[in-house]
């Protein structure tokens, strides 16, 4: 395979020939088979490199009697015991700042990034200067198979901070040899901006997130610009679920006249855009060369077969800062085999991920996924932009409502409205199996977020604090 070792180094100055779909066409369209034989000697390889530098890894396995000359068969892998978010934490805590899951030394970090920290202990992210140069190839390569080229122009619309987003996606687009446009995000009032630079501008390229994407168009049109005017024709995202589900995609690529991409895993295995889509537009591919991704059964960690739905645990092949081996995502997706109709043999994400495990909620005994409701709503003809989803306790019965704006324009009078309202009961009381009372509310009733949205507000916990429950 094309410059397939460890630790992985690449040519910063290779680009493919003019016209070529694939960057590394032999890694890309490969039998499966001898793909999977080639990951499992990778697999060893960096798992001899972590137990040698890492003490984290080596009380891990040796705790679990793993011992790393006897993975032969990716089934052998599946014995590799999971690593979790709060263990990361817990060796950062003890361990600080990086944790001793850092693989080199600590002089020779050159990049550092983290999460917000919101919900405990922030987890910080040590990239080395190799690792860096890795990053940038593995997102130029996934960004080239959309069809981003060295001459297009890439608009980043999300915050630069933290946020490994942003920078990733600068990243890619630098290697690539496009025109780097990092405007960032995040600041109320900044979207005003972003239309009047896009409209000078005329990016080709657009990365952020769904949600932001859709609130730039509306303020575009509300201040009487087409965003068909920026004459983007590539709009890729990660960051949260929406460029996967169908009327969501439909809205985004309507307001722009361009092409909808999904991408992202975690922070913590970036590169991130290891699931990613391609020019197929046939779901996030899982790029097994750069992160080998396993679709598990959340309760016994073992791979499901492919049609089946798990969460993702992801193992980097090409870091040797902070490498992740079998980090359990959380999420929530359903694999396939490929091929893909572009030609790559990597397995399929046909609905990207769509949610987490722990965001779903429990209404009289049916699991509610957040992602569900919002595919089923964007679909809807009139729909308005946002909607809020809210679980209540009324006396002993859990409910759910949803508010979700209408379009006036698309929907004349009354009767119009409550058509719609009912329509958009009846399809989710089918699609999820209960119930959901529905408001509709007109057009811009709800606030508009410059980064991700914030849909679910879920009243119960207030319900809990006053009865005293657990």
């Amino acid at each position: 395979m094309e410059q397939w070792s460890w630790p992985a180094r690449y040519d910063a100055a290779y680009l493919p020939p003019v016209g070529q779909e694939h960057w590394f066409p032999v890694r890309e369209t490969m039998d499966p088979q001898e793909r999977e034989a080639a990951i499992v000697v990778r697999l060893r390889e960096v798992m001899r490199y972590a137990y040698d530098h890492a003490p984290f890894y080596r009380r891990k396995w040796d705790g679990a009697g793993v011992e790393v000359e006897e993975i032969r068969t990716l089934a052998d892998f599946e014995q590799v015991p999971v690593v979790t978010k709060e263990e990361l934490r817990a060796a950062q805590a003890a361990h600080p700042p990086f944790g001793d899951y850092l693989c080199i030394p600590q002089q020779d970090v050159v990049r550092v990034h983290g999460t917000s920290g919101t919900t405990g202990r922030p987890t910080a992210f040590g990239i080395g200067r190799d690792d860096w140069a890795t990053i940038a190839n593995a997102h130029a390569r996934v960004m080239w198979s959309m069809g981003i080229r060295p001459t297009d122009t890439v608009f980043v619309g999300s915050v630069f901070s933290l946020y490994m987003g942003s920078w990733a996606a600068l990243l890619g687009a630098e290697r690539l040899g496009a025109a780097a446009f990092p405007f960032g995000a995040g600041v109320a009032g900044q979207t005003l901006r972003a239309v009047n630079w896009m409209q000078q501008m005329k990016p080709s390229v657009f990365y952020g997130t769904p949600s932001y994407a859709l609130r730039l168009a509306e303020v575009a049109v509300e201040n009487g610009v087409d965003p068909r005017e920026f004459g983007v024709r590539i709009l890729f995202f990660s960051g949260e679920p929406g460029a996967a589900i169908p009327g969501i995609r439909q809205q985004i690529e309507r307001a722009y006249g361009g092409k909808v991409f999904d991408s992202g895993s975690m922070a913590e295995m970036t590169p991130w855009m290891s699931l990613g889509e391609s020019s197929a537009q046939a779901g996030m591919l899982c790029w097994q060369d750069v992160v080998f991704t396993q679709v598990v059964d959340p309760a016994t960690h073992a791979t499901v077969p492919y049609g089946g739905e798990g969460t993702p645990v992801y193992t980097h092949l090409e870091r040797t800062s902070q490498p992740m081996i079998r980090l359990l995502s959380g999420d929530l997706t359903r694999w396939e085999a490929g091929p893909s109709p572009c030609g790559r043999t990597y397995p399929i994400l046909p609905r990207g991920i769509y949610g987490r495990i722990d965001d779903q909620f429990t209404i009289r005994g049916e699991n509610v996924y957040p992602s569900t409701i919002s595919e089923i709503v964007a679909g809807l003809p009139g729909y308005g932009g946002e909607h809020r989803i809210i679980v209540a306790r009324e006396e002993t019965m859990d409910t759910l409502a949803v508010q979700v704006e209408y379009d006036a324009r698309a929907l004349s009078g009354a009767d119009a409205v409550e058509a719609f309202r009912l329509a958009a009961q009846d399809a989710l009381r089918t699609a999820l199996g209960v119930s959901a009372q529905v408001v509709a509310m007109p057009q811009n009733s709800f606030e508009r977020f410059e980064f991700k949205a914030r849909r679910v507000i879920d009243e119960r916990d207030l319900f809990r604090e006053v009865i005293g429950a657990p």
